[in-house]
């Protein structure tokens, strides 16, 4: 059965680290026989929540600014992929906007599979503690979730260094592919 996947990249890095491992991600997905999009959340315009708690009644928000139409796919996807590249040890900044401006509707995301991509100048794994300490709690929020996996990239601070260590990811996205079967 065909999924409807929605890749949300935050890195502000366009064909950065994270987004080249999204391209695999989706490259493995269509080979599946997926259905995928992918939003580039620096070009889309997010405000920062305003904290007017307005939302936990109205399951609206009062911003009229693109997180609606964001919002309403991640509502119908099947699968989500959460991308960010590791700035101080945890997520960037778009992302974090992304999660906090989700209130409204998270109890509409519901039974979804995630999938999450980091990249890191770092190459030690331990410095991702944080980010997937992030991601754990803000699934902890939502209903029925499915954690389907994680794949980072460590030690790739320059643009296109995943290139050159991809080989090192394969056999996780080998792994992904069979998943998103």
């Amino acid at each position: 059965m065909s999924k409807n996947i929605l890749i949300l990249q935050s890195s502000p890095r366009i064909g950065g680290n994270s987004d080249i491992l999204c391209d695999e991600f989706i490259k493995g997905a269509k080979e599946a026989h997926h259905n995928c999009e992918k939003i580039y959340l620096t070009k889309k315009d997010i405000k920062l929540c305003t904290g007017c708690l307005t939302c936990d009644d109205t399951h609206s928000c009062v911003i009229d600014d693109d997180m609606r139409e964001i919002l309403e796919k991640m509502v119908n996807a099947d699968v989500i992929v959460m991308a960010t590249p590791v700035y101080f040890f945890t997520m960037s900044g778009q992302m974090k906007m992304l999660i906090d401006r989700t209130t409204p509707r998270f109890s509409e995301i519901k039974d979804k599979e995630f999938y999450f991509i980091f990249t890191a100048a770092t190459p030690n794994e331990k410095h991702l503690i944080n980010v997937k300490r992030e991601f754990k709690s803000y699934l902890n929020c939502l209903t029925n979730p499915t954690n389907k996996g994680t794949i980072h990239g460590l030690g790739v601070g320059k643009v296109g260094d995943i290139k050159e260590k991809k080989r090192n990811f394969i056999g996780s996205l080998q792994i992904w592919k069979k998943c998103l079967r």
